[in-house]
Protein backbone atom coordinates (compact mmCIF):
# COMPACT_ATOMS: atom_id res chain seq x y z
CA UNK A 1 0.00 0.00 0.00
CA UNK A 2 1.84 3.53 -1.02
CA UNK A 3 2.52 5.88 1.82
CA UNK A 4 -0.40 8.31 0.42
CA UNK A 5 -3.39 6.20 0.50
CA UNK A 6 -6.21 6.93 3.02
CA UNK A 7 -7.46 4.03 3.63
CA UNK A 8 -6.60 2.60 6.41
CA UNK A 9 -3.57 0.50 7.05
CA UNK A 10 -3.52 -3.64 6.20
CA UNK A 11 -1.56 -4.02 9.81
CA UNK A 12 -4.56 -3.45 11.32
CA UNK A 13 -6.60 -6.39 9.69
CA UNK A 14 -3.41 -8.75 10.18
CA UNK A 15 -4.66 -12.17 12.03
CA UNK A 16 -1.33 -12.37 14.69
CA UNK A 17 -1.67 -16.50 13.87
CA UNK A 18 -0.85 -16.32 9.98
CA UNK A 19 0.07 -13.01 9.46
CA UNK A 20 -2.05 -12.53 6.72
CA UNK A 21 -5.56 -10.35 6.32
CA UNK A 22 -8.27 -12.51 8.27
CA UNK A 23 -10.20 -14.50 6.93
CA UNK A 24 -13.77 -15.24 8.56
CA UNK A 25 -12.76 -12.97 11.61
CA UNK A 26 -13.97 -14.50 14.91
CA UNK A 27 -13.52 -12.88 18.66
CA UNK A 28 -11.87 -14.87 21.95
CA UNK A 29 -14.00 -14.45 25.13
CA UNK A 30 -10.59 -12.48 25.55
CA UNK A 31 -11.28 -10.32 23.25
CA UNK A 32 -8.51 -11.06 20.61
CA UNK A 33 -9.43 -11.75 16.63
CA UNK A 34 -8.17 -14.37 15.05
CA UNK A 35 -9.03 -16.14 11.68
CA UNK A 36 -11.32 -18.66 12.14
CA UNK A 37 -9.43 -21.87 10.57
CA UNK A 38 -5.79 -20.15 12.11
CA UNK A 39 -7.67 -19.91 15.86
CA UNK A 40 -8.99 -24.08 15.21
CA UNK A 41 -5.43 -24.81 14.34
CA UNK A 42 -4.01 -23.49 16.98
CA UNK A 43 -6.29 -25.09 19.99
CA UNK A 44 -5.37 -28.61 18.23
CA UNK A 45 -2.21 -28.28 19.69
CA UNK A 46 -2.28 -25.83 22.64
CA UNK A 47 -6.28 -26.56 23.73
CA UNK A 48 -8.04 -23.58 25.36
CA UNK A 49 -5.18 -21.13 25.41
CA UNK A 50 -5.56 -17.58 23.76
CA UNK A 51 -2.27 -17.34 21.48
CA UNK A 52 -2.13 -13.18 22.32
CA UNK A 53 -2.55 -12.94 26.29
CA UNK A 54 -1.66 -16.43 27.31
CA UNK A 55 -5.58 -16.69 28.69
CA UNK A 56 -6.61 -20.34 29.72
CA UNK A 57 -9.87 -21.24 29.41
CA UNK A 58 -11.61 -24.37 31.16
CA UNK A 59 -13.05 -25.47 28.39
CA UNK A 60 -13.10 -24.57 24.63
CA UNK A 61 -14.49 -21.22 24.28
CA UNK A 62 -17.44 -20.81 21.65
CA UNK A 63 -16.47 -18.30 18.70
CA UNK A 64 -18.45 -16.07 17.63
CA UNK A 65 -17.79 -14.29 14.51
CA UNK A 66 -16.75 -10.94 14.20
CA UNK A 67 -19.20 -8.55 12.11
CA UNK A 68 -17.76 -5.22 12.49
CA UNK A 69 -14.43 -6.57 11.83
CA UNK A 70 -15.70 -9.05 8.82
CA UNK A 71 -16.93 -5.83 7.12
CA UNK A 72 -13.97 -3.80 7.51
CA UNK A 73 -11.83 -5.90 6.31
CA UNK A 74 -14.05 -6.78 3.28
CA UNK A 75 -14.16 -2.98 2.70
CA UNK A 76 -10.46 -3.24 2.84
CA UNK A 77 -10.12 -5.63 0.57
CA UNK A 78 -12.57 -4.05 -2.09
CA UNK A 79 -10.07 -0.57 -1.51
CA UNK A 80 -7.04 -2.82 -2.21
CA UNK A 81 -8.60 -4.44 -5.22
CA UNK A 82 -9.67 -1.11 -7.00
CA UNK A 83 -6.41 0.28 -6.18
CA UNK A 84 -4.57 -2.89 -7.45
CA UNK A 85 -6.95 -2.52 -10.83
CA UNK A 86 -6.16 1.40 -11.08
CA UNK A 87 -2.44 0.62 -11.57
CA UNK A 88 -2.81 -2.93 -12.99
CA UNK A 89 -2.41 -1.09 -16.62
CA UNK A 90 1.43 -0.36 -15.18
CA UNK A 91 1.94 -3.68 -15.15
CA UNK A 92 1.87 -6.64 -17.24
CA UNK A 93 -0.71 -9.23 -17.31
CA UNK A 94 0.17 -12.83 -16.89
CA UNK A 95 0.99 -14.46 -20.15
CA UNK A 96 0.55 -18.31 -20.89
CA UNK A 97 3.05 -20.22 -18.90
CA UNK A 98 3.58 -17.60 -15.85
CA UNK A 99 2.60 -17.26 -12.56
CA UNK A 100 -0.61 -15.33 -12.30
CA UNK A 101 -1.63 -13.37 -8.58
CA UNK A 102 -3.67 -15.06 -6.62
CA UNK A 103 -5.31 -11.50 -5.09
CA UNK A 104 -5.89 -9.80 -8.56
CA UNK A 105 -9.65 -10.13 -9.86
CA UNK A 106 -10.61 -9.36 -13.67
CA UNK A 107 -7.24 -9.45 -15.29
CA UNK A 108 -4.78 -11.27 -13.23
CA UNK A 109 -1.33 -9.64 -13.50
CA UNK A 110 2.54 -11.24 -13.75
CA UNK A 111 3.15 -12.62 -10.48
CA UNK A 112 6.59 -11.33 -8.85
CA UNK A 113 6.84 -13.79 -5.62
CA UNK A 114 5.18 -16.24 -3.81
CA UNK A 115 4.83 -16.47 -0.32
CA UNK A 116 5.54 -19.63 1.36
CA UNK A 117 3.68 -18.74 4.52
CA UNK A 118 0.49 -17.36 2.66
CA UNK A 119 0.84 -20.02 0.38
CA UNK A 120 -0.15 -17.20 -2.31
CA UNK A 121 1.58 -15.57 -5.12
CA UNK A 122 1.58 -11.69 -5.75
CA UNK A 123 1.98 -9.04 -8.29
CA UNK A 124 3.64 -5.86 -7.21
CA UNK A 125 1.12 -4.18 -6.26
CA UNK A 126 0.20 -6.97 -3.37
CA UNK A 127 3.12 -7.40 -2.71
CA UNK A 128 3.74 -4.40 -1.33
CA UNK A 129 2.49 -5.08 2.24
CA UNK A 130 5.19 -7.92 2.74
CA UNK A 131 7.82 -5.71 1.84
CA UNK A 132 6.71 -2.99 4.23
CA UNK A 133 4.76 -4.37 7.20
CA UNK A 134 6.87 -5.48 10.16
CA UNK A 135 5.13 -8.93 10.44
CA UNK A 136 4.76 -10.17 6.90
CA UNK A 137 8.52 -8.99 6.59
CA UNK A 138 9.14 -12.37 8.33
CA UNK A 139 7.38 -14.41 5.57
CA UNK A 140 9.77 -16.57 2.77
CA UNK A 141 9.39 -15.48 -0.07
CA UNK A 142 10.11 -17.04 -3.61
CA UNK A 143 10.20 -17.00 -7.23
CA UNK A 144 6.64 -17.33 -8.48
CA UNK A 145 5.31 -20.87 -8.70
CA UNK A 146 2.02 -22.29 -9.31
CA UNK A 147 0.20 -24.95 -7.41
CA UNK A 148 1.15 -23.22 -3.74
CA UNK A 149 -1.16 -25.69 -2.42
CA UNK A 150 1.11 -28.55 -2.82
CA UNK A 151 3.39 -26.53 -0.51
CA UNK A 152 0.57 -27.14 2.61
CA UNK A 153 0.89 -30.60 4.73
CA UNK A 154 -1.56 -33.03 3.57
CA UNK A 155 -1.72 -34.04 7.01
CA UNK A 156 -1.90 -30.97 9.15
CA UNK A 157 -3.01 -28.09 6.76
CA UNK A 158 0.58 -26.12 7.92
CA UNK A 159 3.45 -25.03 5.04
CA UNK A 160 5.71 -27.19 4.69
CA UNK A 161 8.76 -25.21 6.17
CA UNK A 162 11.10 -27.86 7.36
CA UNK A 163 13.21 -30.62 5.50
CA UNK A 164 13.88 -34.04 7.63
CA UNK A 165 17.01 -34.90 6.29
CA UNK A 166 16.35 -38.85 8.03
CA UNK A 167 13.28 -39.55 5.93
CA UNK A 168 14.17 -37.05 3.25
CA UNK A 169 11.12 -35.35 3.04
CA UNK A 170 9.27 -32.08 3.30
CA UNK A 171 7.62 -31.33 6.89
CA UNK A 172 5.60 -28.87 8.25
CA UNK A 173 6.11 -27.57 12.19
CA UNK A 174 3.88 -30.21 13.56
CA UNK A 175 4.98 -32.96 11.51
CA UNK A 176 8.21 -32.04 13.51
CA UNK A 177 6.88 -32.45 16.90
CA UNK A 178 4.21 -35.19 16.12
CA UNK A 179 5.51 -37.35 13.70
CA UNK A 180 9.56 -37.01 13.08
CA UNK A 181 10.57 -36.26 16.85
CA UNK A 182 13.83 -37.84 17.17
CA UNK A 183 14.80 -37.08 13.11
CA UNK A 184 17.33 -34.25 11.88
CA UNK A 185 15.63 -31.26 10.35
CA UNK A 186 16.73 -28.22 8.91
CA UNK A 187 15.04 -25.18 7.60
CA UNK A 188 13.54 -25.14 4.06
CA UNK A 189 15.36 -22.95 2.46
CA UNK A 190 18.92 -24.32 3.91
CA UNK A 191 17.97 -27.24 2.83
CA UNK A 192 16.91 -25.72 -1.13
CA UNK A 193 20.13 -23.40 -0.88
CA UNK A 194 22.17 -26.88 -0.23
CA UNK A 195 20.77 -29.10 -2.73
CA UNK A 196 20.57 -25.90 -5.14
CA UNK A 197 24.59 -26.07 -4.85
CA UNK A 198 24.69 -29.54 -5.10
CA UNK A 199 22.33 -29.24 -8.18
CA UNK A 200 24.78 -26.17 -9.56
CA UNK A 201 27.87 -28.96 -9.18
CA UNK A 202 25.93 -31.43 -11.30
CA UNK A 203 25.24 -29.01 -14.03
CA UNK A 204 28.36 -27.75 -13.81
CA UNK A 205 29.76 -31.01 -14.41
CA UNK A 206 26.93 -31.90 -17.39
CA UNK A 207 28.47 -28.98 -18.62
CA UNK A 208 31.95 -29.94 -18.51
CA UNK A 209 30.79 -33.12 -20.13
CA UNK A 210 29.10 -31.19 -22.89
CA UNK A 211 32.35 -29.39 -23.46
CA UNK A 212 33.98 -32.26 -23.74
CA UNK A 213 31.93 -33.75 -26.37
CA UNK A 214 32.11 -30.88 -28.22
CA UNK A 215 36.00 -31.02 -28.03
CA UNK A 216 35.39 -34.85 -28.78
CA UNK A 217 33.46 -33.62 -31.95
CA UNK A 218 35.96 -31.33 -32.86
CA UNK A 219 38.78 -33.78 -32.70
CA UNK A 220 36.75 -35.98 -34.63
CA UNK A 221 36.66 -33.74 -37.14
CA UNK A 222 39.41 -32.76 -37.13
CA UNK A 223 40.78 -36.82 -37.79
CA UNK A 224 38.30 -37.02 -40.24
CA UNK A 225 40.09 -34.30 -42.13
CA UNK A 226 43.58 -35.25 -41.66
CA UNK A 227 42.22 -38.61 -42.88
CA UNK A 228 41.13 -36.80 -45.83
CA UNK A 229 44.15 -35.13 -46.42
CA UNK A 230 46.13 -38.07 -45.77
CA UNK A 231 43.80 -39.78 -48.72
CA UNK A 232 44.26 -37.00 -50.90
CA UNK A 233 48.28 -37.29 -50.31
CA UNK A 234 48.14 -41.17 -50.86
CA UNK A 235 45.90 -41.04 -53.85
CA UNK A 236 48.43 -38.43 -55.59
CA UNK A 237 51.49 -40.17 -54.54
CA UNK A 238 49.34 -43.13 -55.66
CA UNK A 239 48.96 -41.84 -59.01
CA UNK A 240 52.56 -40.97 -59.83
CA UNK A 241 53.91 -44.15 -58.62
CA UNK A 242 51.57 -45.80 -60.89
CA UNK A 243 52.56 -43.42 -64.14
CA UNK A 244 56.17 -44.29 -63.10
CA UNK A 245 55.25 -47.80 -63.11
CA UNK A 246 53.43 -47.99 -66.55
CA UNK A 247 56.55 -46.05 -67.68
CA UNK A 248 58.95 -48.51 -66.18
CA UNK A 249 57.15 -51.07 -68.01
CA UNK A 250 56.64 -49.78 -71.45
CA UNK A 251 60.92 -49.24 -71.07
CA UNK A 252 60.96 -52.88 -70.33
CA UNK A 253 58.83 -53.61 -73.03
CA UNK A 254 60.26 -51.20 -75.55
CA UNK A 255 63.67 -52.72 -74.91
CA UNK A 256 62.23 -56.94 -74.97
CA UNK A 257 61.00 -55.42 -78.80
CA UNK A 258 64.13 -53.82 -79.55
CA UNK A 259 66.70 -57.23 -78.47
CA UNK A 260 63.72 -59.09 -80.79
CA UNK A 261 64.19 -57.13 -83.74
CA UNK A 262 68.40 -56.73 -83.05
CA UNK A 263 68.41 -60.56 -83.43
CA UNK A 264 65.70 -60.78 -86.60
CA UNK A 265 67.75 -58.21 -88.34
CA UNK A 266 71.45 -59.78 -87.50
CA UNK A 267 69.58 -63.44 -88.68
CA UNK A 268 68.58 -61.40 -92.23
CA UNK A 269 71.41 -60.20 -92.67
CA UNK A 270 73.58 -63.06 -92.56
CA UNK A 271 70.78 -64.92 -94.60
CA UNK A 272 71.03 -61.93 -97.34
CA UNK A 273 75.28 -62.25 -97.45
CA UNK A 274 74.60 -65.88 -97.89
CA UNK A 275 72.01 -65.35 -100.79
CA UNK A 276 73.98 -62.55 -102.58
CA UNK A 277 77.24 -64.78 -102.83
CA UNK A 278 75.31 -67.89 -103.93
CA UNK A 279 73.37 -65.43 -106.52
CA UNK A 280 77.15 -64.54 -107.66
CA UNK A 281 78.28 -68.04 -108.00
CA UNK A 282 75.06 -69.19 -110.23
CA UNK A 283 76.03 -66.32 -112.30
CA UNK A 284 79.33 -67.28 -112.92
CA UNK A 285 78.16 -70.75 -113.34
CA UNK A 286 75.63 -69.65 -116.28
CA UNK A 287 78.19 -68.09 -117.44
CA UNK A 288 80.34 -70.55 -117.62
CA UNK A 289 77.34 -73.17 -118.58
CA UNK A 290 76.56 -70.70 -121.83
CA UNK A 291 80.68 -70.62 -122.93
CA UNK A 292 80.65 -74.70 -123.06
CA UNK A 293 77.43 -75.13 -125.20
CA UNK A 294 78.79 -72.60 -127.08
CA UNK A 295 81.91 -74.50 -127.44
CA UNK A 296 79.90 -77.95 -128.60
CA UNK A 297 78.63 -76.12 -131.76
CA UNK A 298 80.50 -77.30 -134.86
CA UNK A 299 83.56 -75.41 -135.37
CA UNK A 300 87.12 -76.24 -136.67
CA UNK A 301 89.27 -78.45 -134.80
CA UNK A 302 91.83 -76.32 -134.06
CA UNK A 303 89.77 -73.39 -132.06
CA UNK A 304 87.94 -76.06 -130.17
CA UNK A 305 90.93 -77.28 -128.48
CA UNK A 306 92.04 -73.96 -128.00
CA UNK A 307 89.66 -72.65 -126.28
CA UNK A 308 89.20 -76.33 -124.44
CA UNK A 309 91.87 -76.00 -122.24
CA UNK A 310 90.57 -72.58 -120.90
CA UNK A 311 87.34 -74.09 -119.80
CA UNK A 312 88.44 -77.38 -119.22
CA UNK A 313 89.09 -76.61 -114.98
CA UNK A 314 85.78 -76.34 -113.12
CA UNK A 315 85.33 -72.87 -111.78
CA UNK A 316 86.14 -71.83 -107.79
CA UNK A 317 83.17 -72.72 -105.89
CA UNK A 318 82.40 -72.73 -102.14
CA UNK A 319 80.78 -75.60 -100.75
CA UNK A 320 77.51 -74.95 -99.70
CA UNK A 321 76.30 -77.84 -98.10
CA UNK A 322 76.89 -77.06 -94.69
CA UNK A 323 75.96 -73.52 -94.88
CA UNK A 324 72.40 -72.81 -93.69
CA UNK A 325 71.37 -69.63 -91.32
CA UNK A 326 70.15 -70.70 -88.27
CA UNK A 327 67.08 -68.93 -86.21
CA UNK A 328 67.80 -67.45 -83.27
CA UNK A 329 65.97 -68.57 -80.41
CA UNK A 330 63.18 -66.02 -79.29
CA UNK A 331 61.53 -68.73 -77.03
CA UNK A 332 61.66 -67.16 -73.24
CA UNK A 333 62.68 -63.82 -74.21
CA UNK A 334 59.39 -62.18 -72.91
CA UNK A 335 58.93 -64.25 -69.64
CA UNK A 336 62.66 -63.57 -68.94
CA UNK A 337 62.10 -59.71 -69.52
CA UNK A 338 58.98 -60.04 -67.51
CA UNK A 339 60.79 -61.87 -64.69
CA UNK A 340 63.09 -59.48 -64.60
CA UNK A 341 60.91 -56.72 -64.39
CA UNK A 342 58.81 -58.02 -61.85
CA UNK A 343 61.92 -58.24 -59.46
CA UNK A 344 63.35 -54.98 -60.46
CA UNK A 345 59.58 -53.36 -59.60
CA UNK A 346 59.43 -55.49 -56.52
CA UNK A 347 62.76 -54.12 -55.10
CA UNK A 348 62.30 -50.73 -56.08
CA UNK A 349 58.69 -50.55 -55.03
CA UNK A 350 59.56 -52.18 -51.49
CA UNK A 351 62.36 -49.52 -51.34
CA UNK A 352 60.28 -46.84 -52.43
CA UNK A 353 57.01 -47.52 -50.04
CA UNK A 354 59.07 -47.94 -46.98
CA UNK A 355 60.96 -44.75 -47.73
CA UNK A 356 57.74 -42.61 -48.65
CA UNK A 357 56.03 -44.20 -46.15
CA UNK A 358 58.46 -42.79 -43.07
CA UNK A 359 59.87 -39.73 -44.60
CA UNK A 360 56.27 -38.15 -44.51
CA UNK A 361 56.36 -38.63 -40.61
CA UNK A 362 59.62 -36.45 -41.33
CA UNK A 363 60.27 -33.73 -38.14
CA UNK A 364 61.91 -30.68 -38.05
CA UNK A 365 64.50 -31.96 -34.93
CA UNK A 366 66.89 -29.62 -33.38
CA UNK A 367 69.29 -30.15 -30.43
CA UNK A 368 68.67 -28.58 -26.69
CA UNK A 369 71.81 -27.53 -25.94
CA UNK A 370 70.66 -27.14 -21.67
CA UNK A 371 71.15 -30.90 -22.09
CA UNK A 372 74.44 -31.12 -23.74
CA UNK A 373 77.42 -32.83 -21.63
CA UNK A 374 79.93 -29.92 -21.11
CA UNK A 375 82.53 -31.99 -23.89
CA UNK A 376 79.66 -31.36 -26.30
CA UNK A 377 79.70 -28.50 -28.78
CA UNK A 378 76.94 -27.62 -30.76
CA UNK A 379 76.52 -25.16 -34.04
CA UNK A 380 74.34 -22.22 -33.63
CA UNK A 381 71.52 -23.73 -35.67
CA UNK A 382 71.22 -26.61 -33.69
CA UNK A 383 72.21 -29.08 -36.03
CA UNK A 384 75.20 -30.34 -35.56
CA UNK A 385 77.02 -32.05 -32.31
CA UNK A 386 80.56 -32.70 -31.79
CA UNK A 387 83.48 -33.95 -28.86
CA UNK A 388 85.98 -31.40 -27.84
CA UNK A 389 88.57 -32.14 -25.28
CA UNK A 390 88.42 -29.02 -23.52
CA UNK A 391 85.29 -29.42 -21.09
CA UNK A 392 83.40 -26.48 -20.84
CA UNK A 393 82.19 -24.50 -17.46
CA UNK A 394 78.26 -24.96 -17.83
CA UNK A 395 75.71 -24.96 -15.14
CA UNK A 396 74.78 -28.67 -14.14
CA UNK A 397 71.16 -28.52 -14.27
CA UNK A 398 68.66 -31.52 -13.71
CA UNK A 399 68.56 -31.75 -17.55
CA UNK A 400 72.24 -31.91 -18.50
CA UNK A 401 74.05 -34.84 -19.07
CA UNK A 402 76.84 -34.98 -16.23
CA UNK A 403 79.09 -38.36 -17.74
CA UNK A 404 77.67 -39.31 -20.56
CA UNK A 405 78.77 -37.41 -23.50
CA UNK A 406 75.08 -36.98 -25.15
CA UNK A 407 72.70 -34.35 -25.96
CA UNK A 408 68.87 -34.57 -26.57
CA UNK A 409 66.64 -32.97 -29.16
CA UNK A 410 64.48 -29.95 -27.96
CA UNK A 411 61.51 -31.64 -29.58
CA UNK A 412 59.30 -33.95 -27.06
CA UNK A 413 56.81 -36.98 -28.94
CA UNK A 414 53.73 -38.42 -26.99
CA UNK A 415 52.08 -39.65 -29.88
CA UNK A 416 51.23 -40.62 -33.84
CA UNK A 417 54.39 -41.12 -36.27
CA UNK A 418 58.13 -39.08 -36.47
CA UNK A 419 61.00 -39.39 -38.67
CA UNK A 420 64.33 -37.99 -39.26
CA UNK A 421 67.87 -38.45 -40.17
CA UNK A 422 71.25 -37.94 -38.87
CA UNK A 423 74.33 -37.55 -41.08
CA UNK A 424 77.30 -40.10 -39.38
CA UNK A 425 80.26 -40.07 -42.87
CA UNK A 426 83.67 -39.42 -41.15
CA UNK A 427 82.81 -40.75 -37.51
CA UNK A 428 84.15 -43.96 -35.88
CA UNK A 429 81.73 -43.98 -33.33
CA UNK A 430 78.30 -42.67 -32.48
CA UNK A 431 75.11 -43.34 -30.52
CA UNK A 432 71.46 -42.61 -32.08
CA UNK A 433 68.05 -43.81 -31.62
CA UNK A 434 65.20 -42.19 -29.03
CA UNK A 435 65.13 -42.05 -24.81
CA UNK A 436 62.06 -41.51 -22.59
CA UNK A 437 62.27 -37.93 -21.43
CA UNK A 438 62.42 -39.26 -18.07
CA UNK A 439 65.55 -40.92 -17.99
CA UNK A 440 68.43 -40.23 -15.40
CA UNK A 441 71.25 -37.86 -17.21
CA UNK A 442 73.93 -38.14 -14.22
CA UNK A 443 76.16 -40.50 -13.65
CA UNK A 444 77.07 -43.76 -15.72
CA UNK A 445 74.04 -44.22 -17.83
CA UNK A 446 72.90 -48.23 -19.17
CA UNK A 447 71.72 -47.88 -22.48
CA UNK A 448 68.70 -50.70 -22.56
CA UNK A 449 65.05 -50.24 -23.48
CA UNK A 450 64.77 -51.19 -19.57
CA UNK A 451 65.95 -47.77 -18.74
CA UNK A 452 64.23 -45.61 -21.21
CA UNK A 453 66.64 -46.00 -24.22
CA UNK A 454 65.99 -47.39 -27.93
CA UNK A 455 69.50 -46.88 -29.73
CA UNK A 456 71.61 -48.18 -32.51
CA UNK A 457 75.95 -47.53 -32.49
CA UNK A 458 78.93 -48.21 -34.56
CA UNK A 459 82.47 -48.73 -32.19
CA UNK A 460 85.36 -48.80 -33.68
CA UNK A 461 84.72 -48.41 -37.22
CA UNK A 462 82.67 -51.19 -38.21
CA UNK A 463 80.99 -52.52 -35.79
CA UNK A 464 77.09 -51.92 -35.41
CA UNK A 465 75.03 -53.08 -32.56
CA UNK A 466 71.37 -52.46 -31.34
CA UNK A 467 71.51 -52.10 -28.28
CA UNK A 468 68.49 -54.61 -27.17
CA UNK A 469 69.89 -55.39 -23.69
CA UNK A 470 71.96 -57.60 -24.24
CA UNK A 471 73.09 -56.00 -27.77
CA UNK A 472 72.67 -57.38 -30.96
CA UNK A 473 75.44 -57.02 -33.42
CA UNK A 474 74.67 -56.36 -36.75
CA UNK A 475 76.18 -57.37 -40.19
CA UNK A 476 75.53 -54.26 -42.86
CA UNK A 477 75.55 -54.99 -46.63
CA UNK A 478 76.94 -51.05 -46.58
CA UNK A 479 78.34 -48.91 -44.24
CA UNK A 480 75.57 -46.10 -43.75
CA UNK A 481 76.63 -42.64 -44.33
CA UNK A 482 73.34 -41.55 -42.85
CA UNK A 483 71.16 -42.98 -40.53
CA UNK A 484 67.27 -42.50 -40.95
CA UNK A 485 65.50 -43.37 -37.12
CA UNK A 486 61.57 -43.63 -37.63
CA UNK A 487 59.24 -43.93 -34.62
CA UNK A 488 55.32 -44.94 -34.09
CA UNK A 489 54.36 -44.21 -30.86
CA UNK A 490 51.25 -46.12 -30.79
CA UNK A 491 52.68 -49.60 -32.24
CA UNK A 492 55.80 -49.64 -30.03
CA UNK A 493 58.31 -49.62 -33.01
CA UNK A 494 61.46 -47.73 -33.20
CA UNK A 495 63.58 -48.30 -36.53
CA UNK A 496 66.78 -47.31 -37.68
CA UNK A 497 67.13 -46.95 -42.11
CA UNK A 498 70.71 -46.53 -44.03
CA UNK A 499 69.36 -44.97 -46.46
CA UNK A 500 65.75 -47.04 -48.06
CA UNK A 501 67.39 -50.05 -46.40
CA UNK A 502 66.19 -51.42 -42.79
CA UNK A 503 69.36 -51.62 -40.20
CA UNK A 504 67.17 -52.77 -36.96
CA UNK A 505 63.94 -52.54 -35.50
CA UNK A 506 62.82 -51.96 -31.82
CA UNK A 507 59.36 -53.80 -31.80
CA UNK A 508 56.71 -54.62 -29.22
CA UNK A 509 57.61 -51.45 -27.28
CA UNK A 510 55.30 -49.93 -24.42
CA UNK A 511 55.04 -46.26 -24.65
CA UNK A 512 54.19 -44.19 -21.88
CA UNK A 513 56.68 -40.94 -21.50
CA UNK A 514 57.03 -38.75 -23.87
CA UNK A 515 59.98 -39.36 -26.43
CA UNK A 516 63.18 -37.49 -27.09
CA UNK A 517 65.73 -37.83 -29.72
CA UNK A 518 68.93 -39.01 -28.65
CA UNK A 519 72.45 -38.46 -29.74
CA UNK A 520 76.01 -39.19 -28.71
CA UNK A 521 78.73 -38.14 -31.11
CA UNK A 522 81.57 -40.47 -28.92
CA UNK A 523 84.97 -38.89 -27.61
CA UNK A 524 86.45 -37.72 -30.41
CA UNK A 525 90.02 -40.20 -29.99
CA UNK A 526 92.36 -37.76 -30.56
CA UNK A 527 90.73 -36.41 -33.92
CA UNK A 528 89.90 -39.51 -35.31
CA UNK A 529 86.25 -39.73 -34.54
CA UNK A 530 86.18 -35.62 -34.64
CA UNK A 531 83.87 -35.38 -37.31
CA UNK A 532 79.90 -34.08 -35.90
CA UNK A 533 76.84 -35.70 -36.11
CA UNK A 534 74.30 -33.70 -38.26
CA UNK A 535 70.64 -33.57 -38.63
CA UNK A 536 70.06 -33.84 -41.71
CA UNK A 537 66.90 -32.11 -43.94
CA UNK A 538 64.66 -35.27 -45.06
CA UNK A 539 64.14 -34.91 -49.17
CA UNK A 540 61.27 -36.90 -50.41
CA UNK A 541 63.77 -37.39 -53.63
CA UNK A 542 62.28 -41.25 -54.33
CA UNK A 543 59.23 -40.33 -56.16
CA UNK A 544 60.98 -40.12 -59.51
CA UNK A 545 63.53 -42.73 -59.08
CA UNK A 546 61.99 -45.46 -61.49
CA UNK A 547 60.61 -42.28 -64.08
CA UNK A 548 64.48 -42.04 -63.98
CA UNK A 549 65.96 -45.22 -64.82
Amino acid sequence: MSAGSSRPSEDQFLCSICLDVFTNPVTTSCGHNFCKNCINQHWDVNPRRCPMCETSFNAKPQLQVNTLLSEMVAQFRREAQQEASSSSSEQQAAKPGEVPCDVCTGTKLKALKSCLVCLTSYCQTHLEPHLTASRLKRHQLMEPVENLEEMLCAKHDKPLELFCRTDQTCVCSLCSVLDHKTHEFVPLREEYEGKKAELGKTEAGIQQMIQKRRLKIEELKESVKISKDAADRETAEGVQVFTSLVKSVQRGLDQLVEEIQAKQKATEKQGEAFITNLEQEISELIKRSSEMKQLSSPVAHLHFLQSFSSLKAAPASKDWTEVQVCPPSFEGMAVKAVAQLEEKLWNEMKKLFESNRIQKYAVDVTLDPDTAHPHIILSDDGKQAKHQSVKRKLPDNPERFSECPSVLGKQSFSSGRFYFEVQVQGKTDWTLGVVKDSINRKGKITLSPRFGFWTLCLTNKTEYKANAGPPVSLRLQSLPEKVGVFVDYKQGLVSFYNAETLIYSFTGCHFTDKLRPYFSPHPNNSGINSAPLIISPVHLCLMNRLSAD
